[in-house]
C-alpha cells in the first residue's frame, strides 16, 4: 500500500512513495473471506439449478400410496398413481341373501380415488412456506421421504341405486287381510307375508370395507313383515246378512197414513263403511252404517210425522194478576232422528230389517202451569175497540167466529205473529156466514164477511201500542165501518187505519219487541169489538197523527152486471159510490224521552163507483155501459 505524506507548507509539498508490510495474520483473513463467497456463489448456484430443475416438478424423496413421485410433473404424476391404485377396479365386495349372491367391484358401489388431490398435495411440500422453510422440507424429503395416503371418494347414491335393484328382486309385498264391497257383493281378501331389503341398514355394513379398502362379504338385512290377525270372515259373513234383504223403517203410528219407507240392498250397500281398527285389543274390521247420511235421509221425510205444541190458551184475572187456563196446551212430537238412527243400525247388526221410527215429545213454552209473572204478564198495556153499527147478523157472526181464534193466544218475546197462523178455516163448517167481500173489483156475497173489522181492530191495538208493523194491507176502498165512533158516527181520523185480511194471500203481521210474552184477549160487544194486551209495559208511549182525507177522487159511472139468477126487468143495487183519497198517518214511539221507532201508514184508496147486478133482458141506464165479462 502506498501512503503520500505531505508537509503543511504548500510551496514544500513533494510526493514521496513510502511502502508497509501487513500483518501475516490479515492475510489470512482475507484469503479464508475469498474461499468462503466462492463457496456460497457456488451453493447458491447449485440451489438455483436444483430449484429450477424442479420449478414444474415434485421434489425428491416424495411418494403418493407408495409410489415415488419424485421429479414427475403434476400430470405425470397422476397417471401414475392413478395407474398403481387397482383397489377399486380390482377389489371385491360380495352381498349374499341365503343361497343368493351378487359380486361388485368397489367403484360400482361409488368407491374412487383422488389422485388428483393427493399428487397436489405432494407438489406443495416444499413450496408453500418462506425460503429456509422451504429448503428444511425438501431436504427432510430427501433425508427421510414422504408419502402421502390418497383421498376416497365414496358416492353413496351409486350404491343406494345397486341395493335398490337387488331389492327389486327381492322384495314380497306384505298384503293385508281386507274386506270391501262391489256394490252388494262383499269381497274378502286373505293375508300375506311380506319381506323388504333394509336398504340403509345394508349401506351401513358395506361402508366399513371400502373405508379400509378391503374385500369382504356381507349379508343383505332384510326386514320380515307379517299381516295382521284379523278376523275378516265375522265382518263379512254381518255384512252378506245386511244386504240380504232390503230395510224397511215403519212409522210409530201406521195409522198416521205415511209409510214405510224401504231401503233397497243396492242404498244399504252405499249406506255400509268398512274400516280397518287397530288398539290394545288388537286388528279387525270395523262395519258401520253412514250415520250422516242416514240422518239426511230422516230428516227429508220426518216433517210429515211432526206435530207442533200447542201453547196453553189463558186469560188475565184482572182482580188476582194471576194466569187462567182456557185451553189446556198440546204437547207436540217429532222424530228422534238420532235415537232412530241407533235403533236402525242395532237391528241390522243384528241381523232384523225392521225399524220403527222413534218419536220425541216438544214441549209447549206456554204449558196449563205456566205462572204470569214467569212470563213476564202483568198488566194490561193495550186496549182498543172498533165499532161496526149497522153490521147484518151474518157480518156479526163471522166477527165473533174469527175473534175467537184469538183470544187467549200468547206471542212469544221478540216473535212476529202472523194472523194467518190462527185465524181458522173460514167456512160455513167453523162457524162463518156469508157476507158482503170486496172481491177484484166489486163487493160480492161471500162467506167471511166482516173478518176484516177483527183485523182491522188488532192492527189499531199493535198500532197505538207502540209495537212494530210488519205486513198491514189496506181495503180497496174506504168501509164506513171502519171509521165509526162509540156513537155510530163517522170520524174521519181513522181513515187509513184499516186493515185486511185474506189467507192465504193478505196477511197482517206485528213483531212483539219486548223482553216479555204478550197475552190477547178480544171481547165482542152489541156493536163493537174491543182487542186487549197483556205484558209488561216498558215505559214506551206513542204519538200520532194524520193528514186526514187528501186527494179526493170522486167515482166513476156506475158498473152493470148481468145477473142469470134475478128476473127480467129486475135491477139490484149490490155496490155504492165511495170517494178515492189518500191519507197518510205518522207515529212516533218513545222511551224516556228517546225515539224508539217512527213510521209512516200511507193509504191510497181507490174511487169506487155503483155497482149494480140485473136480469137478462133488463134494460139499463143509456148513459150506463154493461161490465166486461
Amino acid at each position: 500500500m502506498t501512503i503520500i505524506e505531505t508537509d503543511q507548507k504548500a510551496e514544500d509539498t513533494k510526493p514521496v512513495r513510502v511502502s508497509r508490510a501487513y500483518p501475516i495474520g490479515a492475510q489470512i483473513l482475507f484469503v479464508l473471506g475469498v474461499g468462503l463467497l466462492l463457496a456460497i456463489l457456488i451453493l447458491a448456484g447449485l440451489v438455483w439449478k436444483f430449484e429450477n430443475d424442479h420449478a414444474e416438478a415434485i421434489y425428491p424423496g416424495i411418494s403418493v400410496d407408495g409410489v415415488d413421485v419424485s421429479g414427475l410433473t403434476l400430470g405425470q404424476a397422476v397417471l401414475k398413481v392413478n395407474a398403481n391404485l387397482t383397489y377399486g377396479r380390482e377389489g371385491k365386495i360380495q352381498i349374499t341373501n341365503g343361497s343368493e349372491q351378487w359380486t361388485f367391484a368397489p367403484e360400482a358401489l361409488g368407491f374412487s380415488y383422488d389422485p388428483v388431490k393427493a399428487v397436489r398435495e405432494a407438489y406443495s411440500i416444499g413450496r408453500e412456506q418462506d425460503t429456509l422453510n422451504n429448503l428444511r422440507e425438501q431436504l427432510d424429503a430427501m433425508r427421510q421421504g414422504v408419502n402421502i395416503t390418497p383421498g376416497i371418494i365414496y358416492d353413496q347414491a351409486k350404491a343406494y341405486q345397486v341395493i335398490q335393484e337387488i331389492a327389486l328382486e327381492t322384495n314380497i309385498p306384505l298384503i293385508e287381510p281386507s274386506l270391501t264391497l262391489d256394490n252388494t257383493q262383499v269381497k274378502v281378501v286373505k293375508g300375506q307375508a311380506g319381506r323388504s331389503v333394509d336398504i340403509n341398514a345394508t349401506l351401513k355394513k358395506i361402508e366399513p370395507y371400502l373405508l379400509i379398502q378391503s374385500d369382504g362379504s356381507l349379508p343383505l338385512v332384510i326386514e320380515e313383515r307379517t299381516p295382521v290377525t284379523v278376523n275378516v270372515e265375522e265382518t263379512a259373513q254381518l255384512a252378506e246378512s245386511i244386504l240380504a234383504q232390503a230395510l224397511t223403517i215403519n212409522a210409530p203410528n201406521p195409522e198416521a197414513g205415511v209409510g214405510p219407507w224401504v231401503i233397497e240392498p243396492e242404498n244399504l250397500a252405499s249406506l255400509m263403511i268398512i274400516a280397518h281398527q287397530s288398539n290394545e285389543e288388537g286388528n279387525s274390521y270395523e262395519l258401520t252404517l253412514n250415520r250422516d247420511a242416514l240422518i239426511a235421509y230422516f230428516t227429508s221425510f220426518s216433517p210429515t210425522l211432526q206435530t207442533e205444541p200447542i201453547n196453553a190458551r189463558m186469560i188475565f184475572n184482572d182482580d188476582t194478576k194471576q194466569l187462567e187456563v182456557l185451553e189446556s196446551a198440546v204437547v207436540g212430537s217429532t222424530v228422534d232422528i238420532e235415537k232412530s238412527v241407533d235403533s236402525i243400525i242395532e237391528k241390522l247388526t243384528a241381523g232384523q230389517h225392521q225399524s220403527t221410527l222413534v218419536m220425541q215429545e216438544v214441549l209447549p213454552p206456554v204449558n196449563d202451569q205456566s205462572l204470569a209473572e214467569e212470563l213476564g204478564i202483568t198488566e194490561l198495556v193495550a186496549q182498543t175497540t172498533s165499532y161496526f153499527y149497522g153490521s147484518d147478523p151474518a157480518r156479526v157472526q163471522n166477527i165473533r167466529a174469527a175473534s175467537s181464534s184469538f183470544h187467549g193466544v200468547m206471542v212469544a218475546p221478540g216473535e212476529v205473529f202472523s194472523m194467518a197462523d190462527y185465524l181458522t178455516d173460514i167456512s160455513l163448517e167453523n162457524g162463518y156466514a156469508e157476507a158482503l167481500i170486496i172481491v177484484g173489483d166489486q163487493t160480492v156475497e161471500g162467506v167471511g164477511g166482516g173478518v176484516c173489522q177483527v183485523s182491522t181492530t188488532l192492527f189499531r191495538n199493535a198500532f197505538f201500542g207502540g209495537f212494530p208493523i210488519v205486513e198491514r194491507h189496506p181495503h180497496a176502498y174506504r168501509v164506513g165501518y171502519y171509521e165509526q165512533q162509540s156513537n155510530g158516527a163517522v170520524d174521519t181520523n181513522l181513515a187509513g187505519l184499516d186493515a185486511t185480511v185474506y189467507v192465504p194471500l193478505v196477511d197482517f203481521k206485528f213483531r212483539n219487541d219486548t223482553p216479555y210474552w204478550l197475552l190477547m184477549e178480544t171481547y165482542m160487544g152489541n156493536n163493537s169489538l174491543t182487542w186487549k194486551f197483556y205484558s209488561t209495559s216498558d215505559g214506551r208511549e206513542v204519538e200520532w197523527w194524520s193528514t186526514g182525507i187528501t186527494n179526493v177522487i170522486t167515482p166513476p159511472d156506475p158498473i152493470y152486471r148481468e145477473d142469470p139468477s134475478l128476473p127480467t126487468g129486475t135491477i139490484e143495487q149490490v155496490d155504492w159510490p165511495v170517494n178515492g183519497a189518500t191519507v197518510e198517518v205518522y207515529r212516533t214511539v218513545t222511551r224516556d224521552g228517546q225515539i224508539i221507532d217512527t213510521d209512516t201508514i200511507r193509504t191510497v184508496y181507490t174511487a169506487w163507483p155503483a155497482g149494480y147486478n140485473y136480469g137478462p133482458g133488463t134494460e139499463i141506464p143509456e148513459q150506463a155501459e154493461p161490465a166486461e165479462d
